[in-house]
């Protein structure tokens, strides 16, 4: 399901009008304010009604009416004005505040429906600027058709930056393009997405380390004791010798495995369903969600560094995955969330090989993509990727040494396999920089490759370790605007000393004669 463009945002939202949110936002504030106080609540509740000292059970229906009071306060002194370059905000009313956003300014336009905004057809609509740690403004919540026109009117304006005054105050604004559909995914692609993600064997790890944390002490790990022993008797119920036993048991593994793949399947039909990219105008909107709906657009010169993943997985469905780094892609969502997504993560989260370089070359204005030639790493740099499995290998023998006594010794077995990996990734390795952008690719068993344009950069740096040193090599590590911490580095590890001095030097020349293109 598509979500259709207003056909006049102009009659939706008129210019120096202001204009107050969806008369139900209040009770979507309210549900807000009870998710983050419904603990507190229950412990006064529960607790406090089990006393036999006349504790007053309604003594928490305060904390209830205080919440509403809030929310409908919220209500009632929020307002919002459509100007000719910005938005203007206002809201409180003992501390009254006014914030005027740039429409240039801003970075995302997300818009959320859960299932109860969608039976009441409204939507949560934030507005967030690059760099910041919360969304520049929140509404919570306005009709569909407006929140709609609202994202047309901050696309237009914000990249054209001028609007032509009439004499009734109005303004004329630019059409908006007709949205160009870049990738769309069917079910059965979801479906793929679902069985190649592990988020279903996460959600079920986590939820497995919360009940040992929560629940009373041991008690989870008497439960898992129990009823694994209860299961194993029962499986070997059907069997009668060890053999018979131990496939019974495999294929008990085996469904478990296959339960949890369905739920990363059914995980992925909730996050993912009905997905579409579309480019409008300067702009990349996704939308997205089965259940849960949300839209998202960026402009296309927020996108700082790009990330082409391929795991075992992929390979075996022929599929890739395209993610993003934006200006400001993580922070406080405004909701205590500190962690909370922000903005487009992923412009492709599943497509063949061929879709994604296509949306590459479309989007990043990258016509070269892949680069015809690669270049290699130092000859030894397999050397310098082997010290780390060395430790691993020296601390599992000396653990089963201790355990095992002689036998295990036999931990050793695994030095030749850490050779030919490293052996294996340093082969594949690879880097290109020409006059457009820099790349670098990585992996044997899962494969990475990570570009960036040239004008995203803002420093590189020289690094040097005393391993580097002793082999003749060095590293270039590079740093895009805004880049999200928690991405891996852009970093060109590994090559010979003399090709990386005459890269550094080229690329901070480039760096100082572009200008940044944030």
């Amino acid at each position: 399901m598509t979500t259709p463009e207003p056909a006049a945002p102009q009659a939706l939202l008129p210019q120096a009008h202001e204009r107050r949110l969806h008369p139900g936002s209040w009770m979507f504030v309210l549900l807000q304010n009870l998710r983050q106080f419904i603990v507190p609540l229950l412990v006064l509740l529960f607790a406090g009604g089990r006393r036999d000292d006349g504790y007053p059970w309604w003594l928490p229906m305060i904390g209830v009416g205080a919440l509403v009071m809030v929310s409908v306060w919220q209500y009632l002194t929020f307002r919002y004005r459509i100007d000719d370059d910005r938005l203007i905000v206002r809201s409180g009313l003992l501390e009254r505040s006014v914030r005027q956003i740039p429409y240039s300014r801003i970075h995302n336009v997300a818009i959320h429906q859960s299932l109860l905004h969608r039976l009441m057809g409204v939507a949560e609509v934030r507005l967030e600027s690059a760099g910041g740690t919360k969304p520049e403004a929140q509404m919570r919540v306005l009709r569909m058709p407006e929140a709609l026109a609202l994202e047309q009117v901050i696309r237009d304006r914000g990249q054209t930056d001028v609007t032509t005054p009439l004499c009734d105050g109005a303004a004329v604004t630019t059409p908006a393009a007709a949205g160009t559909t870049l990738l769309a995914l069917s079910t059965w692609e979801v479906v793929k997405l679902g069985l190649i993600s592990n988020r279903g064997m996460v959600v079920v790890a986590g939820a497995i380390a919360l009940s040992f944390q929560a629940l009373p002490e041991r008690t989870a790990g008497r439960w898992l004791v129990e009823y694994g022993r209860d299961a194993f008797g029962y499986a070997s119920g059907f069997a009668t010798t060890w053999l018979a036993r131990g496939l019974t048991l495999l294929a008990v593994l085996a469904f478990a495995l296959l339960l949890i793949r369905a739920f990363s399947v059914l995980l992925a039909l909730l996050r993912y369903h009905g997905f579409r990219l579309q480019r409008q105008g300067r702009r990349l909107t996704v939308e997205r969600g089965l259940l849960s709906r949300s839209r998202s657009s960026v402009p296309r010169r927020r996108i700082q560094a790009w990330t082409l993943r391929e795991g075992v997985l992929h390979r075996l469905f022929a599929r890739r995955t395209l993610e993003i780094d934006t200006a400001s892609a993580r922070g406080d969502d405004g909701q205590g969330n500190a962690n909370a997504q922000r903005g487009l993560d992923a412009l492709a989260p599943i497509a063949s090989p061929e879709a994604c370089d296509a949306i590459v070359r479309e989007v990043a204005l990258l016509p070269q993509w892949p680069p015809q030639h690669w270049q290699p790493l130092h000859p030894r740099a397999w050397l310098r990727l082997l010290p780390g499995d060395l430790l691993l290998t020296a601390g599992l023998c000396a653990a089963l040494v201790w355990f095992f006594g002689q036998w295990g010794a036999l931990g050793l077995l695994w030095l030749p396999w850490s050779i030919f990996v490293a052996r294996r990734h340093a082969a594949r390795a690879g880097y290109a920089v020409d006059h457009a952008c820099i790349a670098l690719r990585e992996g044997w068993w899962s494969r990475s490759w990570r570009f960036a344009e040239l004008g995203k950069l803002q420093s590189v740096e020289l690094r040097q370790s005393p391993l580097d040193r002793r082999f003749g090599m060095a590293s270039l590590w590079c740093d895009t605007a805004g880049a999200n911490p928690l991405s891996t580095p852009l970093r060109l590890r590994f090559l010979p000393f003399d090709e990386a001095e005459r890269l550094h030097t080229l690329l901070a020349g480039e760096i100082a004669r572009r200008p940044l293109r944030w």
